[in-house]
This record gives C-alpha cells, structure tokens and sequence, in this order.
C-alpha cells in the first residue's frame, strides 16, 4: 500500500484526539514532541479531506491551553521542590541550565515569556509549570497562554495546511518529507536552546564559585 493511501485510512477523530493529547501533555511539562506532531496532522489534513484543518487547529489550541493551565496548577502547589524532582527524572530537558534560562526569560519578559515560549520547542513544557512556582498571576498567564495557543497552534496549523495544498502533487510523491523537514526544524530549534542552557547553567556555577571566595574573603 503507497503511503498516501494508507494516509487517506487515518480516522479525522483519531488525529484530532491524539493531536489535543501530546500537544496537552507537552504543555503541562511532559517532554513530548508536539510540534512536530502538530506539523504532521496538518500536513495530513492538506491530503485528507476528511481532516478539517479548522477543527484540527481549534483541538491543538485547546490542548495547549488545558495542558498550560494544568502545569501552572502543579507548579503553583508544586514550587521549587517539583523542579528538582523534574531535573531528577528528565535532567535533559529540566536540567539546572535549563531552568535557569527559562526563568531569566520569566524576569525579563514576564507574561510575554509564555507567549513566545510557545514557539519554542523547549520552552513550552516549561511555561505552564515555571508560571506558577514563579507565583505569576493567573490573569496574565491566562491571557499570554490563551493568546499563544491560538497564534502557535492555528498559525502552524494555518501555514502548514496551505503549504500542502499548493504543493500537494508534488507532496503525494514525498508524502513524509514534510514530516523529515518538522523534525529538523524541531532538531535545530532544541540544538539553539541547548546551547544557550550550557551557558547559563556555566554562568551559574561560576556564580556559585565566586560567592564562597568572596565571603571568605
């Protein structure tokens, strides 16, 4: 069976609860590929009509918005305690350096921090939590997150789906290169924020070194 046929035997209700349940648990602070998940039922949606890319849009926007709200309940009740026991049980993603920068992201952009932190793969499993061990106000996070959701989720959803439509002949023959090219993007997307990570928990330690000898001193 060619893959675009095996595609078109994707049920429309299976993508969208599957869609609106790993993009709801990447936000609530479980490391899961979301966007790239997002990428690829909205690419589907350009090749199945049975998939309406509005009601695939208006699931993932849900998810992120639920799953956000949940992992600010849980790191409101949660506080610093959880992120050490997250750094304990995902010290890739919730490592010290991490964190760090996130939360540098938090002083300096406040609400806005869990706006943007939705287009970037890593940031966005720590927005929900980081808000509320951070004691950020609901209201703001509400409306950053809600407003996020919207322009992450249906934006992507938007572009994707188009982008599939204009180039569907060409995408029936490459029916998983947009998925290879989500994957890079995603890939290149955590690289950067590794690497800014590496610095800050780097940054951090020499803090920590320095303040021992300045005592002492």
């Amino acid at each position: 069976m060619h893959v675009q046929d095996w595609l078109d035997t994707v049920p429309a209700a299976a993508v969208y609860a599957v869609v609106a349940l790993v993009i709801g648990l990447e936000s609530l602070g479980i490391p899961l590929p979301g966007e790239i998940v997002l990428v690829s039922a909205a690419l589907l949606s350009s090749q199945n009509s049975g998939i309406n890319p509005i009601v695939l849009g208006a699931c993932a926007t849900a998810g992120a918005v639920v799953g956000d709200s949940i992992g600010y309940a849980i790191g409101r009740k949660g506080g610093r305690p959880l992120l050490a026991w997250l750094g304990r049980k995902f010290p890739r993603h919730f490592s010290e350096g991490h964190v760090a920068t996130a939360e540098r992201s938090f002083q300096k952009w406040g609400m806005w921090a869990v706006f943007f932190g939705r287009f970037v793969a890593l940031l966005r499993i720590f927005a929900g939590p980081l808000a509320g061990v951070l004691h950020m106000p609901y209201w703001k996070f509400l409306i950053a997150n809600v407003l996020g959701g919207i322009c992450w989720a249906g934006g992507t959803t938007a572009v994707i789906y188009y982008v599939g439509v204009v180039a569907e002949s060409w995408l029936k023959k490459f029916s998983w290169l947009g998925l290879v090219a989500a994957v890079l993007i995603g890939l290149v997307s955590f690289l950067v924020v590794k690497r800014k990570a590496k610095k800050a928990q780097a940054a951090h330690q020499e803090s920590e070194t320095a303040e021992p000898v300045a005592a002492g001193e």
